[in-house]
């Protein structure tokens, strides 16, 4: 599909704009980020934004939230140039914004962080005035949620803190909210969660407010979007209606390939039980989850967010690596990268080659590297040339693997977390909701890799908020409230029964 020129509409909808950019460009140093954009932001509709990590996606929603000024072009709010856009002027403009990196501050409880952007909120009432905003627009945007306002952020669950974020941004206080901008809003949200959201979205660009939607979830956008915005390399190279809207076609838009077939469990290359599961588990209380794989397996956790499926793979870590004469080598894809995965002031490289430092004892034969010396000694070119073969591999874009780990996208950040498990030599790989963040092409990798390195012998249990990654799974526990519900096979593993089981009691 061929690249078109920008365009501020690509059909006349009876709108008027809200905001309009005129020839956006934006530089880091020599990195172009942002090439030419012209776009109206329509007042009411939904509008998605597609495209592969690294596209320039969220450097163009931190244009319009004013966090970045544009190094070129200028932005035009109601029809009036505003030379000086920046962050007081959007918040003016009725802009809000919900990034991919969640900005809550852990030791503050819901309502405080409520405060850190409506510091409207003041005075002697203020606590009860930002805990019944808080909880009425969870109220609406999540019905039976389950939180007061009251709840410390660090204890709540990633899930949750999604879903705070999300309420605080549609918070009316002093100014009206007139535009805001969703990044990944449900990468971390269960269906029936996503769902509810999605189902807010729609209801509130019908009543005037004008929804950006940033997803790698394309049927996501095809149900909301009125237009999609595809990005590439920093540049719009379409615009699609939603008449014309497919799935097809923001995947050809995007330069990707449509994702690869999904093999049946008769066709996948794997190690047979006949010798009985390799791995075994009791967890929870009263040890009543029942847990086990073999070599070669790809086991997958699901459920609706929060039942436990993070947990057990926390205890399935901790009982692997204890100490004895079951201790396994294994290897953790954290979900929450912010909190749990990367470490920020380290370089890309030295984030992904990490288990390196723990010893020496990581094989880079997967890699076609040497073995590290022991005793605490690294060999660096061994150490550049996983790290230079993983980038290679799984794609990694947008910076020198000697950049700070932050300079990437938080999709690309994902990605240095998976390499570094696979860069590793575990047995055993946990993953958290992996491909959270991840375009479309990336996950079409990703899912290859998992197949062919379980072709090798390697186990994984992967826990998945999308269920469609669940039919590349052998078989899926389904969990509700911290136990499994039901044991699906494969070719067991459809929507209707994936819902059917995260709504069941403990099976006995």
């Amino acid at each position: 599909m061929g690249e078109i020129k920008n365009t501020p509409e690509t059909e006349e909808t009876g709108r008027e704009a809200l905001i309009r950019f005129h020839g956006i460009g934006k530089t880091f140093g020599r990195v172009r980020a942002l090439t030419d954009i012209n776009f109206s932001f329509l007042r009411g509709e939904c509008v998605g934004i597609a495209g592969h990590n690294g596209a320039g996606k969220s450097t163009l929603m931190a244009v319009l939230a004013g966090v970045f000024e544009p190094t070129q072009g200028h932005i035009e709010v109601d029809g009036e140039s505003l030379p000086g856009y920046d962050a007081n002027a959007a918040r003016h403009a009725g802009v809000r914004c919900v990034f991919q990196e969640l900005s809550l501050c852990a030791n503050l409880s819901i309502a405080e962080n409520m405060c850190i952007v409506h510091p409207q909120l003041r005075g002697r009432s203020w606590r009860r005035r930002a805990t019944a905003l808080m909880r009425a627009k969870l109220e609406e945007i999540f019905p039976g949620n389950g939180l007061s306002g009251n709840e410390l952020v660090s204890d709540l669950t990633l899930t949750q803190r999604q879903m705070v974020e999300i309420a605080r941004g549609f918070t009316i206080t002093d100014t009206p909210v007139r535009l805001v901008i969703l990044d990944e809003p449900t990468s971390s949200l269960d269906a029936h969660t996503a769902e509810q959201l999605l189902a807010f979205v729609r209801k509130a660009a019908q009543g005037g407010i004008t929804c950006l939607l940033i997803t790698h979830m394309l049927g996501e956008i095809q149900r909301v979007a009125d237009r999609v915005i595809v990005m590439r390399d920093g540049s719009i190279v379409s615009v699609l209606a939603r008449d014309n809207l497919s799935r097809k076609a923001i995947i050809l838009a995007m330069g990707q390939h449509l994702e690869v077939d999904k093999a049946s469990a008769d066709q996948r290359a794997r190690l047979q039980r006949a010798d009985g599961p390799e791995y075994q588990w009791a967890l929870g209380a009263g040890r009543r989850t029942k847990i086990d794989a073999s070599r070669g397996e790809v086991i997958g956790f699901a459920g609706l967010a929060g039942q436990g499926q993070t947990e057990a793979l926390l205890a399935i870590y901790e009982a692997a690596t204890s100490r004895g004469a079951g201790r396994a080598k294994v290897a953790f894809v954290a979900g929450d990268r912010g909190r749990d995965g990367v470490f920020p002031v380290w370089s890309i490289a030295q984030n992904l080659d990490l288990r390196w430092l723990g010893g020496g004892m990581a094989e880079a034969g997967r890699a076609g590297a040497k073995r590290l010396p022991i005793r605490g000694l690294v060999d660096f070119a061994a150490a550049r040339a996983v790290v230079e073969a993983w980038r290679v591999k799984i794609g990694i874009r947008g910076a020198s693997m000697n950049a700070g780990i932050l300079s990437l996208s938080g999709g690309n950040q994902q990605k240095v977390l998976f390499a570094r498990a696979l860069a590793s030599d575990a047995d055993l790989i946990l993953m958290d909701d992996p491909t959270r963040g991840v375009d479309v092409g990336t996950k079409r990798d990703i899912y290859q890799l998992v197949r062919d390195e379980a072709a090798k012998g390697r186990t994984f249990i992967w826990y998945t908020t999308e269920n469609e990654e669940l039919t590349y799974c052998d078989r899926t526990y389904v969990f509700r409230s911290a136990s499994v519900t039901r044991l699906l096979h494969a070719d067991e593993c459809t929507e209707e029964a994936l819902l059917a089981a995260s709504f069941e009691e403990h099976a006995a």
